[in-house]
């Protein structure tokens, strides 16, 4: 379990394996961002883009997910206060592999809540030829040792 002080200003981590398929885009975006260039194949090959792409709250979500898999749910994570500068820098297409490349920035414990820990970092989506699709920022809050042990004895 990772807790706060497992987090180095500076450590770089690269994960996740995700298959981006033309079913789930069009799924996602039915239900989500219905632009036309993400719900019909034949409209986008006319588009701007020349193909159906995935909308880039399905890339968040994407990667959310691989964080999820390979961090947060192995972690003392306790949430989010937010993220900052979401940048969509290229298409994602069908048939895309994303993986992701997290870097810490700053850990800090929190000076008006004990036990806790801030993290923030950068995190960016890449696809199978190591271009960035999209990036942003976000700030985790992850319990420090001592207080994810008291945590698991109550």
């Amino acid at each position: 379990m990772k807790v706060f002080e497992d987090f180095i200003v500076g450590d770089t981590d690269e994960f996740g394996d995700y298959l981006i398929t033309e079913k789930e885009i069009i799924e996602f975006a039915q239900k989500y961002d219905p632009q036309p260039f993400h719900t019909d194949p034949e409209f986008a090959k006319k588009s701007f883009h020349g193909a159906l792409i995935a909308s880039g709250w399905m890339t968040c979500a994407v990667m959310m997910r691989m964080l999820c898999d390979h961090l947060l749910t192995k972690s003392s994570s306790i949430g989010s206060p937010g993220v900052d500068n979401i940048r969509w820098t290229r298409p994602v297409y069908a048939g895309d592999n994303l993986k992701v490349s997290a870097k810490i920035l700053e850990a800090r414990e929190s000076k008006s809540k004990p036990g806790l820990g801030i993290v923030k970092y950068s995190v960016t989506v890449l696809n199978q030829n190591n271009k960035a699709v999209m990036s942003l920022a976000s700030t985790g809050m992850f319990l420090t040792r001592a207080a994810f042990a008291a945590s698991q004895k109550s």
